[in-house]
C-alpha cells in the first residue's frame, strides 16, 4: 500500500506545473476583475446617461481600475484598537480563498478544465458557502455595531438564498443523472437547459445575484444604513480582498450559469465552425452584462422584503420546479 502511495505522489516537476497553472489562472481572473469593474462602471454610466471613467488611460479610461488598485495598495492598513486582531487579519482571506477554489471545477472549454471531478456541482456549492464564515468573522472581529449588523445580514441572506439556488439545479441533476459539470454540458448538445428548465434558470439567476450581495440584494453593504456594512473598518489591501472576492464570484457564478443553463461551449446548430471558447465567452459575457443591467435597474429591497422573497417565493417555486420535472421525466419514461 505504501508503494502505491509513493507511486501516486506527484513529482516536483508535476507540482511545479500545477502551481504555474494555478498562478496563470489567478492572473486571468485578476485581469477579468480589473476590466469587469471598468465595464460595470461604463455600462452603469451609459444606462444612467452619464460618462463613465474617461480620464486615466485615455478616452476610454482603460487604466482607471489599475490606478484604483494602486491607490488601495498604497493606502494605510489600519486595524481598530479594540478589534480581534488575528481574526480581523484572516477574515478577508477566508472570504476570498473559496471564490478562487471553486474555479478549479469549472470546465471553460472542452480542453480547458482543471479538475474534472464526479461531484463538481456539489463541490462548488459546498466550497462557496465558506465565504459566509469570512464575512461573519470580519464583521465580528471589527468590534463595530454596523460591521456586525452587516455581517449578520450577509450570513442570513447567503444562507437563505443558497437553499433555492441549490434546489433550482436539482431539476438539471434529475435530467442528467450526474453532478459532473462536463456531463451536464454534454446533455445540452441539442437543447440548452434554459429551454428545458426556464423556471429553474430564473430562480438560479435571482438567487445568484443575492449570493453575490449585488443590487438589489446588497443589504449587507447598504451605505445609507450601515455605512458599508461588514467591511466598514477595513482599509487598503484587506478591503480590496473583500471586493476581489465579490468579483471573482461574479466570474465563477457567470461561468456556472453558462455551464448549467446555456450549454457551456456547445455551439448553436449550423454555427459549429466557431470555436467552443468563443461560444463560452459570448454566453459568459451575456450573463455578466445581465447582472450589471440588474444593478442599474432595480432599487434596493428592504431586509424583510428580501427574506420574505427568498422563503415565500423562490423556495416554493424551486420545489414546484422539482415536482414538475419529476412528473415530466416519469411521463416520458412511461411512453
Amino acid at each position: 500500500m505504501i508503494q502505491n502511495m509513493l507511486e501516486s505522489t506527484p513529482s516536483y516537476l508535476q507540482t511545479g506545473g500545477f502551481f504555474l497553472v494555478g498562478v496563470a489562472m489567478l492572473m486571468v481572473v485578476l485581469g477579468f476583475v480589473t476590466y469587469a469593474i471598468l465595464a460595470e462602471r461604463k455600462v452603469l454610466g451609459f444606462m444612467q446617461l452619464r460618462h463613465g471613467p474617461n480620464r486615466v488611460g485615455g478616452r476610454f479610461g482603460l487604466l482607471q481600475t489599475v490606478a484604483d488598485i494602486l491607490k488601495l495598495l498604497l493606502k494605510e492598513d489600519t486595524i481598530p484598537r479594540d478589534a480581534d486582531r488575528p481574526l480581523f487579519i484572516i477574515a478577508p482571506v477566508i472570504a476570498f480563498a473559496p471564490a478562487f477554489l471553486v474555479i478549479a471545477v469549472l470546465p471553460l472549454t472542452e480542453r480547458i478544465s482543471f479538475a474534472n471531478i464526479g461531484v463538481g456541482l456539489l463541490y462548488y456549492i459546498a466550497i462557496s458557502g465558506i465565504t459566509t464564515i469570512g464575512i461573519l468573522a470580519g464583521g465580528w472581529a471589527s468590534n463595530n455595531k454596523y460591521a456586525l449588523l452587516g455581517s449578520m445580514r450577509s450570513a442570513a441572506q447567503m444562507i437563505s438564498y443558497e437553499i433555492p439556488l441549490v434546489m433550482s439545479v436539482i431539476g438539471i441533476v434529475l435530467l442528467t443523472g450526474s453532478l459532473n459539470l462536463n456531463d451536464i454540458i454534454a446533455e445540452q448538445q441539442s437543447v440548452a437547459f434554459l429551454f428545458k428548465q426556464p423556471l429553474a434558470f430564473f430562480i438560479f439567476l435571482i438567487a445568484s445575484v443575492a449570493e453575490l450581495n449585488r443590487t438589489p440584494f446588497d443589504l449587507p453593504e447598504a451605505e445609507s444604513e450601515l455605512v458599508a456594512g461588514y467591511h466598514v473598518e477595513y482599509s487598503g489591501f484587506r478591503w480590496a480582498f473583500f471586493m476581489l472576492a465579490e468579483y471573482v464570484y461574479l466570474f465563477a457564478m457567470a461561468s456556472l450559469t453558462t455551464i448549467l443553463f446555456l450549454g457551456g461551449w456547445q455551439a448553436i446548430p449550423y454555427l459549429t465552425f466557431i470555436p467552443g471558447a468563443v461560444w463560452f465567452g459570448l454566453k459568459f459575457i451575456s450573463v455578466v452584462f445581465v447582472m450589471i443591467w440588474i444593478r442599474a435597474t432595480f432599487p434596493r429591497l428592504r431586509a424583510d422584503q428580501l427574506m420574505s422573497f427568498g422563503w415565500k417565493v423562490l423556495l416554493p417555486l424551486a420545489l414546484l420546479n422539482i415536482f414538475l420535472t419529476t412528473i415530466v421525466i416519469e411521463l416520458f419514461r412511461s411512453f
